[in-house]
C-alpha cells in the first residue's frame, strides 16, 4: 500500500484538531453513526478542559488505496520538545493558518523547525468563512514568513488551499464547490513524497524512538518511524543511546500500528511506517532501536534548552497530608523522573537535602500542566517562584528573550507598550493595525519580565487582549526587573477563618480566602493595599455584649475572594513565598511560617 507521513502544524486555536476530526470522518475511519467526541484527538482531561493540544498524537486513515499517517502536534512553544521530535518522523507538513489572524508566533516557531528539516509545507487557509477573514492577506503573510525563515525556492513555491475545518471542506479556489475535503486528500498524496525509507526495506532494522507511552497490559511502548528493515513480534533487537552505547537487548513483545483513533496489533512493521513496539525495560525517547548487527545510532534532533526552573518540594505546611496520598519526597522524585523520561524538554536536578527538586522546562504553561497532572494523581507539593535560567557566553551573562505578539484594542495599546518597554525592559519591534479598531504589537521582552505578566495584561486590556509568546534567543542581561509591587496579608493564627474578621480586613486589601476556610500561621490570605507585608488575624470574632444598638447586628456581606488559578498563583508569589498544591486546594504561604524565622532570614539576606 502507498504510504504518506504528515504532521499538521499551526498556532494555538487555528483549528488543527478539528480539521483532523473531519479528515477521519470523511475517510471512513469512523463507523456510520459511531459516537465520537468533538476534538477526538485531544484525549486527555487537561486538553479537553483547556481546549489545547499538549501531547503529539498519531492517527492513520486510508484514502483511495493510500495510507496517510497524521500527527497532530501542539501549538504552544512550551511543548516544543514534542514538536521537534515529531517532525523528524514525517515527510511533509500541512500548515494551518487562520484566514483572519494570519501567521502567529507559534506558527513561526513550528514552521522554522519544519523548514530547517527540508520539509515542503502545504498551506491551508482555515476559517475563510469567518466574517473578518482576509485569506489573500494571510497568504501574503505566509510567503513573507517563509522568506524571513530562509526557505529555499522549492519551499517558497508552496501549494495552498482555502478551507473551513468545522464545515468540512477544502478547495484550491476560494469560490470552489465547498463540498468536502477530497481536494486536500489529493494534494497530500500528490505533494508529499512517499517515505524514502521504503527503499531500505532489505537492510537491517533501525528505528528512532520519538515518544514514550505506558500500556497497562504490555508496559512501556516506544513509538517512532522505522528507518530501515522490518520488525516482527518475537524478534530480538537492541537499544543503543545517542552516543552509541548499548542500553539493553530485548525481545519485541508487540508491534502496533495506528488505525483511525485506535491501535491495531500487527505481526510485522516495515520501513517508512510509524509503529509502537513493546518489550523494552530501559530504552527511552531519542534512543535507537535496531537489529543486533547495527552499532551506529540514528541522529536525533537537538532539543532547545530549558529557559525556566521551578523547585518542587514536599508539602511541609500544617495542613499537609490531609488531601493527597503521595506526599513523600521519594514518590515525588520517582514521578518527576518518569516525566523527564518521556518529555525530553524537561530536566530534573536533586537539591542538597533531598526534599526538593529543581525542574527546568520551556515555560510557565508547561510547568503548570505538569503540576496540575500531579495534583490530580494525588500528589501534594510546594512550588517555588519560577526562576529564569541564565548562561555565560563569551564571558558575558545572557538571558532568554521572548518574542511577544499582542493583538489589542487601540484604546489599550498605550498601557500595554508602557508596561512592556518600561519596567519589563522590552524592546518594541513592530506596531501596526490588525483589523478595525485593533493594533498588533510585537516586542522582544526578557523571559523574567513576562513571569506573572499575563494576569496584569488581561486587567489592562479588560480581558479583550490576546498575548502570544515564543522563545526568540539569548541576549545580554538587562539588569534588575521590579517584581510584584503590593505586599501580602499573612495569617498570624491557625484555625478556621471567621466572616466578621475577613469583613474587617477588607479595607486592608483583596482576600484570597473565604469564611470557614482553614488557615495556618504564615499562610497568605490576601493582597495588601500597600507595599509592605502585614500580619493579620482572620480568626477574630465579634465581641458579644448584652447591649443592643440599632444597626449593630447587620449581616456581614463579604466581597467574593480572588480565586487564583494554578499558573496565576505560581506567577504571583515572590522569592520568599511558596504555592502549596494539593488535590483539593491551592494555597499561598511564606517559605518560613514562623514570623521570627522570617525576620532572621530577611536580615541575613540584606
Amino acid at each position: 500500500m502507498d504510504l504518506r507521513n504528515i504532521a499538521i502544524i499551526a498556532h494555538v486555536d487555528h483549528g488543527k484538531t478539528t480539521l483532523v476530526d473531519e479528515l477521519l470522518k470523511q475517510s471512513g475511519a469512523f463507523r456510520q453513526g459511531q459516537a465520537v467526541a468533538e476534538r477526538a484527538m485531544d484525549s486527555n482531561d487537561l486538553e479537553r478542559e483547556r481546549g489545547i493540544t499538549i501531547l503529539a498524537k498519531c492517527t492513520s486513515l486510508e484514502w483511495k488505496g493510500t495510507r496517510i499517517n497524521i500527527v497532530d502536534t501542539p501549538g504552544h512553544a512550551d511543548f516544543g520538545g514534542e514538536v521537534e521530535r515529531i517532525l523528524s518522523m514525517v515527510d511533509g507538513v500541512v500548515l494551518l493558518v487562520d484566514a483572519a489572524e494570519g501567521p502567529m508566533p507559534q506558527t513561526k516557531f513550528v514552521t522554522s523547525k519544519a523548514l530547517a528539516l527540508g520539509l515542503r509545507p502545504i498551506v491551508v487557509l482555515n476559517k475563510v468563512d469567518k466574517p473578518d477573514a482576509e485569506p489573500d492577506r494571510a497568504l501574503d503573510e505566509c510567503f513573507d514568513l517563509f522568506a524571513a525563515l530562509d526557505a529555499d525556492e522549492d519551499q517558497l513555491d508552496f501549494p495552498h488551499m482555502y478551507a473551513s475545518g468545522r464545515s468540512g471542506w477544502a478547495d484550491a479556489d476560494l469560490d470552489g464547490p465547498r463540498k468536502d475535503l477530497s481536494a486536500l486528500f489529493q494534494l497530500i498524496v500528490n505533494h508529499v513524497p512517499a517515505p524514502k525509507q521504503i527503499h531500505h526495506r532489505d537492510e537491517d532494522f533501525r528505528m528512532l524512538a520519538t515518544t514514550l507511552s505506558a500500556d497497562p497490559f504490555v508496559g512501556r511502548m516506544l513509538t517512532g518511524r522505522i528507518e530501515s528493515g522490518h520488525v516482527k513480534v518475537g524478534q530480538t533487537v537492541q537499544a543503543i543511546s545517542r552516543i552509541g552505547q548499548k542500553i539493553e537487548q530485548f525481545r519485541v513483545a508487540k508491534v502496533r500500528a495506528f488505525r483511525g483513533l485506535g491501535h491495531q496489533d500487527i505481526d510485522e512493521g516495515e520501513a517508512g511506517d510509524i509503529v509502537s513496539i513493546a518489550g523494552m525495560s530501559k530504552a527511552t525517547v531519542a534512543d535507537t532501536i535496531c537489529a543486533l548487527a547495527v552499532d551506529e545510532p540514528i541522529d536525533a534532533q537537538p532539543i532547545d534548552p530549558p529557559t525556566i526552573t521551578v523547585t518542587f518540594g514536599i508539602n511541609d505546611s500544617p495542613l499537609a497530608g490531609r488531601d493527597g496520598k503521595k506526599v513523600q519526597s521519594r514518590v515525588i522524585r520517582e514521578r518527576l523522573m518518569k516525566e523527564a523520561e518521556s518529555n525530553v524538554a524537561i530536566k530534573i536536578k536533586d537539591t542538597p537535602g533531598g526534599e526538593a527538586f529543581e525542574v527546568s522546562g520551556r515555560g510557565e504553561l508547561q510547568m503548570g500542566v505538569l503540576i496540575e497532572n500531579m495534583r490530580r494523581e494525588g500528589f501534594e507539593l510546594s512550588i517555588s517562584r519560577p526562576q529564569v535560567i541564565l548562561r555565560e557566553l563569551d564571558g558575558q551573562t545572557v538571558e532568554p528573550i521572548e518574542e511577544v505578539t499582542i493583538d489589542v484594542d487601540d484604546d489599550y495599546s498605550g498601557a500595554v507598550i508602557e508596561k512592556l518597554t518600561g519596567p519589563r525592559k522590552g524592546d518594541l519591534v513592530e506596531m501596526k493595525p490588525a483589523g478595525t479598531g485593533k493594533t498588533r504589537i510585537v516586542a522582544h521582552v526578557p523571559s523574567r519580565g513576562l513571569i506573572g505578566y499575563h494576569g496584569e495584561f488581561l486587567t489592562d486590556t479588560r480581558g479583550t487582549g490576546v498575548l502570544n509568546r515564543v522563545f526568540q534567543g539569548w541576549a545580554p542581561h538587562k539588569g534588575p526587573i521590579p517584581g510584584r509591587r503590593a505586599g501580602v496579608l499573612i495569617s498570624m493564627e491557625a484555625g478556621e477563618a471567621v466572616a466578621y474578621a475577613l469583613w474587617n480586613l477588607e479595607e486592608r486589601g483583596h482576600m484570597f480566602i473565604g469564611a470557614q476556610e482553614k488557615v495556618y500561621q504564615g499562610m497568605i490570605i490576601g493582597e495588601h493595599s500597600r507595599e509592605n507585608d502585614l500580619e493579620v488575624n482572620p480568626l477574630k470574632g465579634k465581641k458579644l455584649t448584652n447591649v443592643r444598638a440599632s444597626g449593630s447586628d447587620e449581616a456581614v456581606r463579604l466581597t467574593p475572594p480572588v480565586q487564583l488559578s494554578l499558573e496565576g498563583a505560581i506567577a504571583y508569589i515572590d522569592d520568599d513565598e511558596l504555592v502549596e498544591v494539593t488535590p483539593n486546594a491551592i494555597r499561598l504561604r511564606k517559605r518560613f511560617l514562623d514570623p521570627h524565622e522570617r525576620k532572621r532570614q530577611a536580615r541575613a539576606a540584606e
